[in-house]
């Protein structure tokens, strides 16, 4: 005890002197506040001052500048012709009736003498010494050789200020007159300041000198307290827009003291109790983003879609996990890098760089854009990217947030499907050409055995020695003509069922519905069915592979032979017609067979679906796919004549 007594004085000295110091930082934090608190008001009062007097002067400009417009009209309308319009002195009066600001209008001819016209023009009867004044007269020389409006200075007629606005106006090149308005100081303020900044300030007009030319005010003058000065151009020579205000009584400095104290009061007690609560929302609202936070960061940890953030610049900002497990790279290797990236597959840069800035752009498709990337060991992989504009909070545009998807097995899928699809394709004309073989067999062995009967005629003349020349090049252009016809033949077949990989080139769909008709006329004939072909004139040629549509336009036509065994001889018909339309060319195949129901017809082209007993439902199924894969379409509807109507259109080349 005895060491820590010579403390206790010490102690008790700072546990007296703390309330003291509290009351006098709470009178200084009284004194300051009120200080603050009368500077605040004298900066308001300060900016209001600058924002009202701004207003003002912007309105009495918005105001000279539609006068000067108003005053070039009619001096154009007055000196376009030699006689003026029988209205004009009523203009004048309405264009003086919307101005009180103006005095009175005055017309001067070419030498800046007045016009004593008609008496309805203001002052038209009268001509004043303002006209002749040295202001005006230096405005006019200044106007007629500029050709532009001129103000004038400031000068004071009959114990009132004004100033004059001339407009010059020419004629065929010349000077024809002009028009001269004189402004009142004290009618334009009284006009155009409004009673709200009339109740709280003084707005005068002074000129170089410091003389005041005009004013208006709503309040009694009193101790000044603060004054704004602003140049009034137009009309410029030197005159100032002054807006003054003055301290008006009040007792805010007495009653801010007895709130404050009474509030600082309060408020030492409720301000602890409010910072608590503070804090405990605040550690509340901390925890839920936290949460919040953890929640989103691990719904993107665990996505299988790579994201990936750039700023404006192209610079990478942010990469998930997906996106790093899909490139190989960490994301230190990745995050605050620019163009070229390392994972850009080095063969494909050129396309990759032009993504790149298409994106940048705010072009990227909606669809995405398809791109070679490869991964930190070197593996190449396709990957299907997705770009969209990133708004922060604010809402402003910082950056492209893009969704990265790995397409290569997808590739790999779309790739064996298509192979699939051609095997199915070629196994579909091999098949059509097994069903044909003995009609196609026929059509061969006709021009062969009109060969062999030409060849034997041939050999028995010449063993007979009674043979002309004329006749044995006859024969000879027989015999070439049947085997061109069985070359032709054959070499459709060939063309037809070969395997190849498809061939996209410009043709001409007249030229393949006729080698259509050429393999399957055999079988139509067999069969008693009449083939008329209506194909248009002047098609535009499509882009597409030959055998792929000859194969289509053959299944159709197959179908449609197929269609009509029931139907009476007279009317076994087969129409196919080529047409152009807006997008490119129509072909339709009509039968007139039974039709096709509704039901069946909703059916028609899914896969394994068939309306023959023996048909295996793939035909109609890969001629769609085929007119798809062009960027076609197929449909059917019923022929008008009985039967059916199969049509597919393709685009233009």
């Amino acid at each position: 005890m005895e060491t820590l007594s010579p403390r206790l004085p010490k102690l008790q000295s700072w546990y007296w002197a703390a309330p003291r110091i509290a009351i006098g930082l709470f009178v200084l934090a009284v004194i300051s506040l009120l200080w603050l608190l009368h500077r605040q008001e004298l900066e308001e009062q300060r900016a209001s001052l600058i924002g009202d007097t701004l207003w003002v002067e912007q309105n009495l400009q918005f105001n000279l500048s539609r006068s000067q417009e108003q005053l070039q009209q009619l001096g154009q309308d007055h000196f376009a012709n030699d006689k003026p319009a029988a209205n004009f002195s009523a203009r004048i009066r309405s264009f003086l009736l919307n101005n009180p600001g103006i005095a009175h209008v005055r017309i001067l001819d070419a030498d800046g003498l007045p016009l004593r016209r008609d008496p309805g023009v203001a002052g038209g009867a009268d001509v004043g010494e303002d006209l002749r004044a040295e202001p005006v007269r230096q405005a006019f020389i200044i106007s007629r050789s500029t050709g532009l409006p001129t103000f004038g200075a400031s000068q004071e007629t009959g114990g009132e200020w004004h100033f004059a606005l001339l407009v010059p106006h020419f004629r065929d090149g010349r000077h024809a007159g002009s028009l001269v308005a004189m402004y009142s100081f004290r009618k334009l303020l009284a006009d155009q300041v409004p009673w709200w900044f009339a109740q709280k300030y003084r707005l005068s007009v002074v000129d170089a000198n410091g003389a005041i030319l005009g004013s208006k005010s709503n309040i009694e003058a009193g101790e000044e307290t603060l004054r704004h000065r602003i140049p009034f151009d137009p009309p410029g020579h030197g005159l100032v827009l002054v807006a003054t205000a003055y301290q008006a009584e009040t007792n805010l400095p007495r009653n801010l003291l007895a709130l404050a104290i009474v509030a600082l009061g309060a408020g030492v007690v409720a301000s602890l109790w409010a910072q608590r609560r503070h804090m405990q929302k605040r550690l509340d609202a901390e925890q839920a983003l936290s949460k919040e936070y953890a929640f989103r960061k691990a719904m993107e940890d665990s996505l299988f879609t790579g994201l990936r953030a750039r700023d404006l610049d192209g610079r990478i900002i942010y990469v998930n996990p997906a996106f790093c497990r899909m490139t190989g790279f960490e994301p230190a290797d990745l995050v605050n890098r620019l163009p070229p990236m390392p994972y850009w597959a080095p063969e494909e840069h050129e396309a990759t760089q032009a993504a790149h800035q298409k994106s940048l752009a705010g072009q990227a498709p909606n669809e995405g854009v398809e791109l070679r990337f490869q991964r930190k060991n070197g593996e190449r992989f396709d990957a299907l990217i997705y770009e969209a504009p990133l708004i922060d909070a604010e809402g402003r545009h910082t950056g492209w947030m893009g969704s990265v998807v790995d397409i290569t097995e997808r590739k790999r899928a779309e790739e064996l499907a298509r192979q699939q699809q051609e095997k199915l394709q070629f196994t579909a004309r091999l098949v059509t050409m097994g069903e044909m073989a003995s009609t196609l067999a026929h059509e061969i062995n006709q021009p062969l055995s009109a060969i062999s009967s030409y060849t034997t005629g041939c050999l028995n003349r010449l063993e007979a020695g009674d043979l002309p020349r004329d006749e044995l090049r006859e024969a000879l252009g027989k015999l070439a003509s049947q085997a061109q016809r069985a070359g032709r033949v054959i070499r459709r077949i060939y063309d037809f069922v070969r395997r190849s990989e498809p061939q996209s080139a410009s043709c001409d769909i007249n030229a393949i519905a006729d080698d259509a008709v050429g393999l399957i006329e055999g079988d139509a004939r067999k069969r008693g069915v009449r083939i008329v072909l209506s194909l248009g004139e002047g098609l535009p040629q499509v882009r597409a592979d030959r055998v792929m549509l000859e194969q289509v336009l053959l299944n159709l036509m197959r179908n449609g032979i197929d269609a009509m065994q029931a139907t009476p001889a007279a009317d076994k018909q087969l129409v196919v017609r080529s047409a152009a339309i807006e997008e490119g060319v129509e072909i339709s195949v009509a039968d007139r067979g039974a039709g096709i129901a509704r039901e069946a017809a909703a059916r028609l082209f899914e896969p394994f679906f068939s309306t023959k007993p023996e048909g295996m439902g793939m035909g109609l199924n890969i001629c769609r796919s085929i007119v798809e894969s062009h960027k076609g379409r197929m449909w059917v509807e019923a022929n008008p004549e009985g039967g059916s109507i199969f049509r597919f259109t393709l685009p233009a080349a």
